[in-house]
């Protein structure tokens, strides 16, 4: 629908979320390269600025039919005589824009109820992340639009909350407060708001919201519901066709489901399978007893069945203490295995670190196991997805309990023949790849590691850091003044000595979170310490590699590497 070169990417927070939203008739979506809303004609594609807002940025688009606006998340950017800062708007279609809210350091996107007298947002506060401790509002919309006595809706016990939708005048949210992002139906009226729980399964109905306009349960006609609910790492969709129905699983052919939307009686979401590309689903709500998925778009089949590694779960043993669950995550088997030897083993970390590895269809994973390695995701305790305990326990910890879980997953799968204990490589994107060098640093276990973008300095990281993450290093690690030989001893650049095997880097030149410097340092102290380091640097990349190009060039990089471990 949009022309050649066009892209639509909002850049708030700095990853952005809720880029488009739709009317009957109309589209509006987040310019990338301006980053102002643009109105989108769905017949012609045709492209015309709505804002023109100098220093600012939006995300979170949210359609207000019968406001006749568009609702989204404004952020300005630090500018000559400006704060950074961020701020709840309405934007007319005329491009008039109305500020709803302000004074909070960060919003999300918001909801407004289907007669448009409601609007319901999330806010929250620095030093915190938003899955840590976050704040539900609810104000009336007024004759003009304007919010009447926005109030914020205080949780039982101190919570994150995200997604707040209305199922007709009724508010639902997901909150944490019970242990687990489960959804609540929320009055918020009178000085005791009410939070009724709408499931007693223990288990998140969500995962972490890096992104803006997340969207993971919504209501159905006649009381129904659509939610996925995170079962040992896979996102099952769970239908009810109206109030009081038994609720039934669906489509489980599926592993994950995001972006869910309701129109016209039927649900819309992003649907990811084990063995296919993401692809965009339709299911008719009207009949849950056969619901029958359509494929609107995506879904290719890029590995042959035959030739396909298939996730299987895995739990490290123990039990759950203070610190949460204990570890888990997915084995991928060599798609051809060589001998009836255990295979080689890559331990693959997710980034965040406030994130979590799903048995998605990946096609670097497969790529590994079409070379007769076996790949092994995991999600160390501080991933999302298995309640708040397991995703709070990183708190001054990081750096430690991703790393033993990692060793630990390592040598699971030694000991059920799994993986070979003499070939065993570790790697990581981003916050993934601290924990792989820290594991280089603290244990012999693996034969050699690879940093893809990793951190290798958190004190630099710090310091120009992204407002959105601003007081994220202090609570992985604690602040540097009160515990600084802890960050001593968790830098990676400072214990390069200690680093028993070689390590390969892979690093954009335009990177401004790790920034090459940052590489270049790490790769000159372990020279200095005799353990080879091996560097790649692609200057048109910056922080994740986009181009396919490179893509393809750091995985024959990186198998090379590998192989010369044990040439």
């Amino acid at each position: 629908m949009t022309p050649a070169g066009y892209s639509l990417r909002s850049q708030v927070n700095g990853y952005g979320g809720g880029a488009l939203c739709a009317f009957e008739t109309e589209l509006f979506g987040v310019n990338a390269e301006t980053q102002q809303i643009d109105r989108i004609d769905p017949e012609t594609g045709a492209i015309a600025p709505l804002t023109r807002t100098d220093g600012a940025r939006y995300g979170g688009l949210v359609a207000d039919p019968v406001g006749t606006r568009v609702l989204a998340v404004r952020e300005w950017l630090a500018t000559a005589g400006r704060e950074p800062g961020q701020e709840l708007v309405a934007v007319a279609l005329d491009g008039r824009v109305t500020v709803l809210h302000a004074g909070a350091d960060f919003y999300s996107a918001p909801a407004v109820s289907a007669d448009g007298r409601h609007l319901a947002w999330v806010s929250w506060a620095l030093p915190a992340m938003p899955w840590q401790v976050s704040t539900l509002w609810l104000a009336e919309v007024g004759r003009r639009g304007e919010l009447l006595a926005p109030m914020p809706v205080p949780t039982p016990e101190p919570a994150s909350v995200q997604q707040p939708t209305f199922a007709g005048s009724r508010l639902w949210v997901l909150s944490d407060h019970g242990g687990w992002w489960q959804p609540y139906e929320v009055d918020g009226q009178g000085r005791e708001p009410g939070w009724l729980p709408l499931t007693e399964r223990p288990a998140d109905h969500a995962n972490a919201p890096w992104q803006l306009a997340e969207s993971h349960h919504r209501a159905l006609p006649d009381g129904g519901w659509a939610r996925v609910c995170y079962h040992q790492g896979v996102g099952e969709l769970w239908l009810s066709a109206q109030a009081g129905a038994t609720p039934r699983r669906v489509a489980p052919e599926c592993v994950d489901f995001r972006g869910l939307q309701v129109y016209r009686g039927r649900l819309y979401a992003l649907a990811s399978r084990v063995d296919t590309a993401t692809c965009v689903v339709a299911l008719d709500t009207r009949h849950p007893d056969r619901p029958e998925v359509m494929v609107l778009a995506g879904g290719e089949r890029l590995v042959p069945a035959t030739s396909l590694s298939r996730p299987r779960p895995f739990q490290l043993p123990g039990e759950r203490d203070v610190n949460g669950p204990v570890a888990s995550g997915f084995y991928y088997p060599p798609a051809t295995p060589a001998s009836s030897d255990p295979p080689p083993l890559i331990v693959n970390l997710h980034g965040g670190p406030t994130s979590a590895a799903y048995p998605a269809f990946n096609p670097q994973i497969q790529f590994w196991c079409q070379q007769g390695f076996a790949v092994a995701e995991v999600n160390y305790r501080g991933s999302s997805g298995a309640g708040r305990a397991c995703r709070l326990a990183l708190a001054g910890q990081w750096g430690c309990l991703d790393v033993e879980d990692a060793i630990a997953a390592a040598d699971h799968l030694v000991d059920r023949g799994l993986a070979d204990r003499r070939r065993l490589f570790i790697q990581g994107r981003s916050a993934g790849g601290y924990t792989a060098l820290m594991a280089m640093v603290r244990s012999n276990r693996f034969r050699a590691g690879a940093s893809l973008f990793g951190v290798s300095d958190p004190g630099p990281l710090r310091a120009q850091t992204h407002r959105f993450e601003s007081g994220y290093l202090d609570w992985l690690l604690g602040d540097p003044r009160q515990h600084p030989q802890r960050w001593r001893a968790r830098t990676p650049v400072l214990q390069a000595h200690r680093i028993r095997g070689p390590v390969v880097f892979f690093q954009g030149g335009r990177d401004s979170v790790v920034v090459p410097e940052q590489t270049e340092r790490m790769a000159a102290a372990m020279a200095q310490a005799g353990v080879p380091a091996e560097v790649h640097l692609f200057p048109e990349e910056g922080h994740g590699f986009r181009l396919r190009r490179n893509q393809a060039a750091m995985l024959a990089k990186l198998l090379a590497f590998y192989r010369q471990q044990w040439a």
